[in-house]
């Protein structure tokens, strides 16, 4: 469970707060003073403070100093009135992760703090590169497994590019832990004590990708109220990981490719010239050279990425990988499950280690801790691998079938001339049809409903009234 640190001096509003958040399954601790909070950060370990800036005593500028300099890599979000938002935005400059303007909207602040412990979770959890068989139960954060000949050049090129401060272009297929690369070039490099924040260009609607990147200025766009500091010139000083910059529109990759030859940004609707010192990491799936020939990715910002480049390979061509990796795996679940590690019979692995896995290390962790979940304490048996294997070629060609009456759906409501349909209905129509199975899927449970869609209760709640879903009237959750 995540622990969080709420620090504002306005007790009615902190112990509401506290209470929200702990709906939402976080451990929470309140303060009501600079000098209460600091303490707490000194004696605890911390997942993330909301910091507010008016605060008697040590103000709040004062307090995120200090709890910085205590643990520069815990992440901090501003909550600020609109009197103190100059004050945030330096804040935010200097490290903050994010700043709300009170009074602040409850289901987009529950994602931004979401977002703000994965982050921190991402900069302070430790990445193992070359764990040894065996020992993978006593890494604490997470670990790149494997002793095969390919992945000690990856484990070889990690080591000689930490230390330096060039970009690096991670490449392999979709589930390989490109990601987890990145964090080892971050947390093994010089840079390792500042910032490290992940950026993912498909995750991130193309409107917005810009504004998060560089920032913008009052006034740059309608709704645009007041400055807003972009993430690579919040990570000054640090590192910004490009997650599937492969997808990034062709207008950014011209503005990246400037921040890597002039080191400066100019933030939206803004004229000044901003110097940043950033060390780009950047993944992808996508073969580029292919994608430079289609005219979608320019060459010179691709031949300014790859100064030094990281090929993971598909778990395919490392099946000798197999083993470690399912007992690694195994041993990690069993603890998060509080169970003792079951094993598992000779006849289960060699099923594992035949099967080709196209999600790659993703799809092997995710089928090991269904496994685990299903057999009960149980060796894992062959049995229990076949069921799984089958039910996934099951649902791939269901998908496939599904997909296919999908397209139809679609092409005929944009071939019908006579009811334009715009983007944004397909997107709410798509949302409500998700949010309904869900909540048939749990009977009406809008708690788990939240959990599997991975969103907040407030934003379920949210949706649920923009979309007039009806759920059962006998279920209260």
């Amino acid at each position: 469970m995540n622990t969080i640190l709420v620090i504002d001096d306005d007790d009615q509003l902190r112990i509401s707060f506290c209470k929200l958040l702990r709906e939402e399954q976080y451990d929470v601790i309140g303060a009501a003073s600079g000098e209460a909070g600091i303490e707490i950060v000194q004696q605890k370990v911390i997942d993330l403070v909301i910091l507010d800036m008016r605060l008697p005593g040590m103000n709040g500028m004062e307090t995120f100093i200090k709890i910085k300099e205590i643990d520069s890599r815990l992440p901090v979000i501003i909550v600020t009135a609109f009197g103190t938002t100059e004050i945030a935005i330096e804040a935010t400059k200097m490290g903050a992760y994010d700043y709300v303007l009170k009074p602040f909207d409850v289901p987009e602040m529950l994602t931004l703090i979401k977002q703000a412990i994965e982050a921190g979770y991402c900069m302070r959890a430790p990445v193992a590169v070359d764990a040894e068989p065996g020992l993978e139960a006593d890494v604490s954060g997470d670990a790149i497994i494997g002793q095969s000949r390919l992945m000690q050049n990856v484990y070889k090129a990690i080591g000689m590019v930490s230390k330096t401060d060039a970009t690096v272009l991670i490449r392999g297929e979709s589930g390989t832990g490109k990601e987890l690369v990145a964090r080892a070039v971050y947390q093994h490099g010089i840079r390792a004590n500042k910032a490290f924040l992940i950026i993912n260009c498909v995750a991130i609607p193309e409107n917005l990708l810009e504004s998060e990147l560089f920032g913008y200025e009052k006034g740059a766009f309608t709704g645009a109220s007041q400055r807003h500091i972009g993430k690579i010139e919040q990570a000054n000083g640090g590192t910004v990981f490009l997650d599937e910059i492969g997808d990034m529109p062709l207008n950014i990759q011209a503005k990246i490719l400037r921040l890597l030859q002039e080191k400066n940004i100019e933030r939206l609707g803004g004229e000044e010239t901003i110097p940043v010192d950033v060390r780009i990491i950047a993944a992808t799936n996508k073969h580029l050279e292919q994608a430079i020939e289609d005219g979608s990715f320019r060459e010179d910002l691709y031949f300014r990425l790859k100064v030094v480049t990281i090929e993971l390979p598909p778990l395919r061509e490392r099946k000798e990988d197999i083993e470690n990796l399912v007992n690694h795996y195994i041993s990690k679940f069993s603890m998060d499950l509080k169970i003792d590690n079951p094993g598992i019979q000779k006849q289960a692995m060699s099923l594992l280690s035949r099967y080709e896995w196209p999600g790659n290390i993703r799809e092997l962790s995710n089928m090991v801790h269904k496994l685990l979940i299903f057999n009960r304490g149980a060796p894992v048996s062959a049995f229990d691998v076949e069921q799984i294997v089958n039910r996934k070629e099951d649902i791939r060609r269901e998908k496939r079938v599904e997909m296919s009456l999908l397209n139809e759906w679609v092409r005929q409501l944009l071939s019908d001339p006579s009811e334009p349909y715009r983007f944004d209905d397909f997107m709410d129509t798509l949302a409500r049809i998700v949010i309904s199975e869900a909540l048939e899927l749990t009977n009406g449970n809008r708690s788990q409903a939240a959990k599997i869609l991975g969103i907040s209760r407030p934003t379920l709640h949210a949706r649920i009234e923009k979309y007039q879903i009806h759920c059962r009237a006998q279920v209260v959750s």
